[in-house]
């Protein structure tokens, strides 16, 4: 799909504000794995749009940790769908983008909602999995840990090897706390500042999700959204691209690359 004038000139703006001594923040929810053929959640083409599961409870409860404890089979259910889509793909170009970005600016940091492991996957090193990774199984009991790399070779719902208790994938669950080391991390990042803040495919409904942005807005940081719908802090970004992750991501890279060659016929 073809860039219109506008999408051009505002890549041309985000490049201009891009800098070898740049330090960047780049905040990626489900958009961001789209064009790796995932749904996403909630929003264009989500996951699960419908107000009740099968057994008539709203999906944030049947993905809850209460559920998981009362009902590991109910719980295991969805748990499985989402791991079954996240297990049978990989990362995509924006994944890439974001990559090798990172070795091109003075600090290059990735706050991630996604549970699919494809950020460190794409080459990624920098990267704060605030959900965690549903690519690793822990005991609830024993604290077993085993890879996980087909959800089908496994029963549901899953027990430990070792003592015989439910295993549970490494992700947050609605209801439960986000891990203390990952908010630390983040907390140390925000900390240190940024000069350009990108929320990328996320329809920015986390306070923890949220509060990157408007920290930038309030430090005068520049703001980048890349998301094809409207969001909660549409109305806050200095710059919105309508776009899909990977086009956008590969179009700002793309620019800036060209941006910092040496101008034909100049003198090295």
């Amino acid at each position: 799909m073809p860039l219109s004038s506008t999408d051009r000139q505002t890549i041309e703006q985000i490049v201009a504000r891009l800098a070898p001594e740049s330090r960047l923040l780049f905040i990626t929810g489900a958009g961001m794995s789209a064009d790796s053929g995932l749904p996403t959640y909630r929003g264009i083409g989500g996951l699960y749009n419908t107000e009740h599961t099968d057994e008539g409870v709203p999906i944030e409860e049947a993905l809850s940790g209460p559920m998981l404890h009362r009902r590991p089979e109910l719980c295991w259910k969805y748990l499985a769908q989402v791991g079954r889509a996240v297990l049978a793909s990989t990362f995509n170009r924006g994944h890439e983008v974001l990559a090798e970005m990172e070795g091109h600016f003075a600090r290059a940091c990735v706050l991630t909602q996604n549970i699919d492991g494809y950020h460190r996957a794409a080459g990624s090193r920098n990267v704060i999995e605030i959900h965690g990774c549903m690519h690793t199984l822990r005991c609830t009991q024993c604290r077993l840990r085993l890879s996980l790399s087909d959800i089908d070779e496994v029963t549901i719902p899953p027990r430990c090897p070792e003592c015989g208790e439910i295993l549970r994938p490494e992700v947050v669950l609605f209801g439960e706390m986000l891990p203390a080391e990952q908010v630390e991390r983040l907390a140390a990042e925000l900390e240190s500042g940024f000069d350009v803040v990108f929320s990328i495919g996320t329809t920015s409904v986390f306070p923890y999700i949220v509060e990157p942005v408007m920290l930038a807005h309030r430090s005068g940081w520049t703001t980048v959204e890349i998301n094809p719908g409207q969001s909660e802090i549409s109305h806050l970004v200095d710059f919105r691209l309508p776009l899909g992750a990977a086009v956008a991501l590969e179009a700002i890279w793309d620019r800036y690359r060209e941006s910092r060659q040496p101008a034909a016929g100049s003198r090295q």
